[in-house]
């Protein structure tokens, strides 16, 4: 599965689901949006993420398991048993590491056969990784993870389009595969450890309200650090408690896949998250509601507004509000990968996603 496969799947309702493993990492970057570290150990409980994955089915599954954590190659059994679960049912599986694991002098054999059960192989880069791994390790894993055959591609984060850290590691990125890497650039967000000290997210679509900024990162459910299941992978509503009642999809521990993703695609506050965006709702529907701090705040208070309820009741409610969910997704996925990496991701490198893989001819995406 290539990189610019998932990154297309995105947008669409509960086309995927994202998992994490685990809190816990060898690694204590600077930057950490989760928090992470090595003296962190919460996670979900094993069992009932087995049970979970073994709720999908062939006819109600997603499409593609993201597992991630803190580090989720702490549990490199767990991750290959999940992918082979997952596989059965025909879903695919992507794995996002923060490559501990290279700085020894080959890829440890119980992580290349985690990597030989999964579709898509994702290491993290940046400047703060770095400082603990090496680029040439990062690089030399990626060639001995993709011998398995499996994709792979590299998370480069930066502080935005103008971070010479970007230009520089791009440019050996370039040197090293001669294009054949596919690459997703992100900008260090103001969460867990860099909330001290980066900027804050710009809003989605850059406006005030007035016009649609539909949010496609409400489109997959993420299985959180303690089990819950939310409707949003934003760090604050995947660390904060309580959920906002909205965003609450369940417990793995209780709810099949099939529940938690009829609760996702049945939520008429949530299918005007992902068609209009919360800003937009909130200006029709509730213009004197307190000022909310940021995009994913005004989304967070949805469920205290009244008007902004009734509105989503109203409007996105039974066949023809599922109508319009999925067919926004639907539209948002024939715009191409590249489309939502310049509206969530760094603009500036949205086009390093679509570049084929080591191994690939040019023209395959």
């Amino acid at each position: 599965m290539r990189l610019a496969e998932i990154i297309g799947l995105r947008p669409e309702p509960a086309a995927g689901v994202l998992v994490t493993l685990t809190r816990r990492c060898p690694l204590s970057c600077a930057h950490c949006s989760t928090g992470s570290g090595p003296e962190t150990d919460e996670r979900p409980d094993p069992g009932d993420l087995r049970r979970f994955v073994a709720s999908f089915t062939a006819r109600d599954r997603p499409e593609v398991m993201m597992l991630t954590g803190g580090e989720p190659l702490l549990m490199p059994g767990l991750v290959r048993e999940l992918a082979l679960s997952a596989r059965e049912k025909g879903t695919r599986t992507a794995v996002l590491s923060g490559m501990f694991f290279a700085r020894a002098r080959s890829v440890p054999r119980a992580v290349l056969r985690a990597a030989a059960a999964v579709d898509h192989f994702s290491a993290s880069l940046d400047l703060h990784h770095e400082r603990e791994v090496s680029r040439a390790a990062v690089f030399a894993a990626l060639r001995a993870l993709s011998a398995t055959g499996t994709h792979v591609s590299l998370h480069l984060t930066g502080t935005g389009p103008d971070d010479p850290y970007l230009a520089e590691a791009t440019a050996a990125v370039e040197r090293e595969f001669g294009g054949a890497l596919p690459v997703l650039v992100n900008e260090i967000r103001a969460f867990g450890r860099a909330a001290a000290w980066a900027r804050p997210a710009r809003a989605v679509g850059g406006n005030d309200g007035a016009a649609p900024a539909p949010c496609a990162m409400a489109a997959w459910p993420v299985v959180a650090f303690d089990g819950t299941v939310l409707a949003c992978c934003n760090q604050h509503t995947v660390d904060r408690r309580p959920v906002p009642p909205h965003l609450y999809l369940g417990r793995i521990a209780d709810d099949s896949w099939a529940t938690v993703r009829a609760r996702a695609l049945d939520s008429p506050l949530l299918r005007t998250v992902r068609t209009v965006g919360p800003l937009h709702l909130r200006a029709r529907h509730a213009p004197d509601a307190p000022p909310a701090a940021s995009y994913c705040d005004a989304c967070r208070q949805l469920s205290a507004l009244p008007g902004a309820v009734a509105a989503a009741e109203r409007t996105a409610s039974g066949a023809a509000g599922a109508l319009l969910d999925l067919t926004v997704g639907r539209a948002r996925r024939a715009h191409g990968p590249a489309a939502l990496v310049r509206a969530h991701g760094c603009a500036a490198y949205a086009a390093w996603v679509e570049r084929p893989g080591p191994g690939e001819p040019e023209g395959v995406r």
